[in-house]
């Protein structure tokens, strides 16, 4: 493929010239030799339209793989060895998700240059969902239902991994701020801790909108919040994250990315936000309704692996408004601190943390989570 015309995802629905250049033929075939299990090149057959790194399809004369280039500012080594960790975990407790290769060294990532590598074995599945955005809705209420008896899945898998929560790479889930008695002393101390975050909001009237937003939807959120295991979790479970088979149920997880120790309401809260929601199409003016039945779709799939009380069901609905802030304020983070993009941190900011927040304020929001917590309390 021309380097030209490769299109990735932007911040809307439209596709956008790359930031990160594609992964090239030449590239490819020297990072393999690397990589002792993966064989000799022959080809690359697609490159993904994720936003935040470059990836490729890459055939081999033994099998075919997952090449993934991030920007070492972005992900070292060592930010991926955590990562992979918790892959390897899962795993070996039998979930389904891709085989990271080594390299000669023994590690899962090599720093080249300015980039980190890491190479995956393809997984079984069907990518139905490779060209759909991030927040895309599912194909059908069956697919929600069959992700959250994947997400259970994962939620019991995830169990005994002791790992420490992930550092302040940009682009990783956290929760520091959510469960805390003071979220805006604890939004301090997040902000403080990220110097290019903290110049881009030291431009913003952020405690004032975070305070508002506490107020109106965090009321009783941290209280609801203490009895809850602390476990790592996905943190952006959405269709384009998962393989299928032809019967419409998961065959593998991938993209753990943003994976990090949170609890698992957090990590199902994140997948209601993440489809149930046309948060594309609402920030382009289209008045597309919420689908609070794929939400309970979700919910009744989790639930035949893992049981969901009433008053964890409470929990979920006062944390769903606010679940976006800490992953929003990581991609201002990202937008201000590598890309030096402002009118990115801009929108990361007031369109996707303040501005997810402020729907659930409004009368399809509150219909939204009223729907969801008679629907789906027993």
């Amino acid at each position: 493929m021309p380097t030209g015309s490769h299109l990735v995802h932007g911040m809307g629905t439209a596709l956008e010239a790359p930031t990160w250049p594609i992964i090239t033929d030449e590239q490819a075939s020297e990072l393999l030799t690397l990589f002792p299990a993966a064989g000799n090149f022959d080809r690359l057959s697609w490159h993904s339209p994720r936003p935040f790194s470059a990836a490729a399809l890459v055939h081999t004369d033994r099998d075919e793989f997952v090449m993934k280039r991030h920007h070492r500012q972005l992900r070292s080594p060592a930010a991926l060895a955590q990562e992979h960790a918790f892959m390897a975990h899962l795993r070996a407790a039998v979930l389904q998700v891709p085989e990271v290769m080594l390299a000669r060294d023994g590690t899962g990532a090599i720093a080249h240059g300015d980039w980190t590598y890491e190479l995956h074995r393809k997984a079984p599945g069907l990518d139905l969902y490779r060209d759909r955005p991030s927040w895309t809705p599912f194909l059908s209420h069956a697919h929600a239902f069959a992700a959250g008896a994947a997400l259970a899945g994962l939620h019991l898998a995830a169990r005994g991994f002791a790992g420490p929560p992930r550092e302040r790479d940009p682009l990783v889930a956290s929760f520091s701020i959510l469960p805390s008695r003071h979220p805006l002393a604890s939004a301090q101390a997040y902000i403080a801790a990220r110097p290019a975050l903290a110049r881009f909001m030291a431009g913003e009237p952020w405690q004032a909108e975070l305070g508002r937003l506490f107020a109106a939807l965090g009321t009783g959120l941290a209280e609801s919040l203490e009895d809850q295991q602390p476990l790592w979790t996905h943190n952006d479970w959405h269709p384009s994250n998962l393989l299928w088979s032809a019967a419409g149920d998961v065959t593998t997880v991938f993209d753990f990315g943003m994976a990090t120790r949170t609890c698992a309401l957090h990590d199902l809260a994140t997948a209601i936000e993440r489809t149930a929601i046309p948060w594309l199409d609402l920030a382009e003016g289209r008045d597309q309704p919420a689908d609070p039945q794929a939400a309970l779709q979700l919910i009744a799939g989790y639930r035949t692996l893992l049981p969901l009380s009433s008053t964890q069901i409470q929990t979920i609905v006062r944390l769903l408004p606010l679940v976006h802030i800490e992953f929003a304020l990581s991609e201002v983070d990202y937008f201000a601190g590598i890309l030096h993009a402002r009118d990115q941190a801009e929108l990361a900011w007031q369109g996707y943390g303040v501005g997810h927040a402020d729907w659930f304020l409004s009368l399809p929001g509150q219909a939204f989570l009223q729907d969801l917590e008679i629907g789906a309390t027993i």
